[in-house]
């Protein structure tokens, strides 16, 4: 889950603040819209973080400052190779400047849980969470989530090799060898 969650996450990060700091011209389509988010109660927002906090959510987001200074000093860098050294220093002040915004990523992630279920769902999924069935889910979750994206890959691999040998099959059915 980590690892999964992790990609999705930086692949979001990284659309999302490229679009706001890349040139219009460089910029893709405008992703779809944001789903509205749901007042919630400070309670179901403290549950929330609580879950979070458990799943070591914060893992996923913890190199999103450094990394996104990173990507856009090198977008930078592209078009302005005679600026490499003040990019570069920039860059250290830039990422110093933001320290700690990837707190805000937590406090939405939290918002979003508390937009999603209710408080009382909030509650009993932290107290699930704190159950030895629960310890065991966050401790193992990662481990099966990762032999199945592993076994995912080897079956898309294997898959795509019947399918090609389909083809070719058919193909040479119709007297052609592809």
């Amino acid at each position: 889950m980590k690892t999964l969650s992790k990609m999705l996450l930086s692949a979001g990060l990284v659309f999302g603040v490229a679009a706001v700091t890349l040139p219009a011209s460089a910029q893709a389509p405008a992703p779809a819209a944001e789903r509205p988010i749901k007042p919630a109660s400070p309670a179901a927002i403290g549950y929330a973080k609580e879950i979070l906090q458990m799943k070591n959510a914060s893992a996923m987001y913890a190199n999103a400052i450094p990394n996104m200074v990173q990507r856009v000093k090198d977008s930078l860098m592209q078009s302005n190779l005679n600026y490499q050294k003040d990019l570069n220093e920039v860059a250290v002040v830039v990422a110093q400047a933001n320290a700690g915004r990837d707190k805000e990523i937590g406090e939405q992630m939290a918002k979003i849980y508390a937009s999603d279920f209710t408080e009382a769902e909030l509650k009993d999924l932290a107290a699930f969470y704190k159950s030895p069935l629960g310890q065991k889910l966050l401790q193992m979750e990662p481990q099966s989530i990762s032999a199945s994206v592993n076994y995912m890959q080897q079956w898309a691999q294997q898959f795509a090799e019947q399918v090609n040998g389909q083809f070719r099959a058919e193909m040479r059915k119709r007297g052609k060898e592809i």
